[in-house]
């Protein structure tokens, strides 16, 4: 019989508490072995006993509970927990949660915890859009603590907007459904980059395109997914850091030249999904250009090419590179395919309408002597489809090379310190 997932429910005070009953049903139903405790705000939108006649286990809400607590009971209990959710976890439970505070029977389990912490926000749209919430939101993020939601729509308080707690079927889901792709990249090093370039004009200005990074973003998420240790070197972009994935943040072509040759000798796959700049100034202005009324002439120089320059070293990963196109997309991916001597490109339409400012992208995938389309969707779910494309294509572990590209390595084969979940150094 396969043994049950121990799931420590926390619930926080919210409206939205009314759903967590439904969501213990929702997760026992999925095989799990559930645990509540409460708040003590919880406990004014809904009773203990109500979670333990729907659970089959008493409710916990007292750092001080004497009988518990002979045992060291909320130590006990985080031992016990393999994962930690809070639904619904309020601005305030939030906000202690970022403080480190531990001056209750909740917060205190998460700071004595070593299972992964998940989230479920739910308030209203102008306390989640508040910047102490969303400040305290990133700190958490950073720690590794994975926030499921909210999602938008009609409040409690009459106001629509972002706030809502996801439905219980939803959290059950996304809580205990393994990842499409897991284990397909485990133990490996990824290294991504992603979003545009800023060419510096002069101290104000600056030459860039529309990529907003979404698509890099989604293929690191959909990496760490299938298990790999992720790096993404991110041009300038407004995006959340996919849990579990290290970032190092550049602006300039150059700026992301040195960062990926800092990091690209630990790779084991690259994949260069940012749009980086081909030209860039020849010189940059120390001042502001003035407005003279004529014309303004710029010498411009190429950028330094990354993804050849990481396919032509001599001890290479395996490259990934992406190409987006405006016109004959298959034709010019090939070119780009075999000119910086690829293992693998994605190539797509870019325009109006199209990738750019979108949520959904679609890709044609090639490779020497094949190719796979993928079809139009959401930017994660493309993502996934390629990452396990990029699964099907590395070397076998006893395998040879493909032109210098490194053996793939079985996690039995690893380094030890990478088995254990070590992530790559950071700059």
């Amino acid at each position: 019989m396969t043994p049950k997932t121990r799931v420590l429910l926390g619930v926080t005070g919210g409206i939205a508490a009314y759903k967590s009953p439904d969501l213990v049903r929702r997760l026992m139903e999925r095989g799990a072995d559930v645990q509540v405790v409460m708040t003590s705000a919880a406990q004014r939108f809904v009773s203990p006993m109500t979670f333990q006649a729907v659970s089959g286990r008493p409710t916990r809400s007292d750092l001080w509970d004497g009988t518990a607590e002979a045992a060291m009971g909320h130590i006990e209990l985080a031992r016990w927990a393999e994962i930690v959710l809070i639904a619904p976890a309020s601005a305030d439970f939030i906000a202690r949660l970022a403080g480190g505070r531990a001056d209750d029977l909740l917060c205190t389990l998460c700071v004595a915890t070593e299972a992964p912490i998940m989230l479920a926000p739910a308030m209203n749209r102008i306390m989640w859009a508040n910047k102490a919430t969303q400040a305290n939101v990133d700190t958490l993020i950073g720690r590794g603590i994975r926030i499921l939601g909210p999602a938008s729509g009609n409040q409690a308080c009459g106001e629509v907007g972002a706030g809502r707690m996801w439905e219980p079927a939803q959290l059950a889901e996304t809580l205990l459904a393994p990842p499409v792709n897991a284990g397909l990249l485990a133990g490996l090093n990824v290294l991504i980059t992603a979003g545009p370039t800023r060419e510096r004009l002069d101290p104000v200005r600056y030459l860039t395109n529309r990529s907003s990074g979404k698509m890099g973003f989604a293929v690191a998420e959909a990496a760490r997914e299938a298990g790999a240790h992720v790096t993404v070197v991110s041009g300038p972009v407004q995006l959340q850091t996919p849990t579990g994935v290290t970032r190092i943040n550049v602006e300039s072509a150059r700026d992301m030249y040195a960062a990926v040759h800092r990091q690209v000798g630990d790779a084991d796959i690259f994949i260069a999904a940012a749009a980086v700049a081909d030209f860039q100034p020849v010189k940059v202005a120390k001042q502001k250009i003035k407005k003279q009324g004529g014309s303004v002439q710029l010498e411009l120089e190429p950028a330094p090419d990354i993804i050849k320059s990481v396919a032509d070293m001599a001890k290479r990963p395996f490259v990934v590179g992406f190409a987006a196109e405006t016109n004959d997309v298959e034709d010019n991916a090939r070119i780009k395919l075999k000119r910086k001597k690829l293992d693998m490109i994605a190539a797509n339409e870019v325009g109006d309408g199209i990738a750019f400012d979108c949520e959904d992208n679609t890709l044609t995938v090639i490779w020497p002597g094949g190719k796979m389309d993928v079809p139009r969707g959401p930017k994660v779910e493309v993502a996934r489809a390629l990452i396990a494309l990029i699964a099907k294509r590395l070397p076998p572990p006893d395998g040879s090379p493909r032109r210098g590209a490194r053996k793939r390595r079985t996690a039995a084969a690893l380094p030890r310190d990478r088995v254990r979940g070590r992530r790559p150094r950071r700059v």
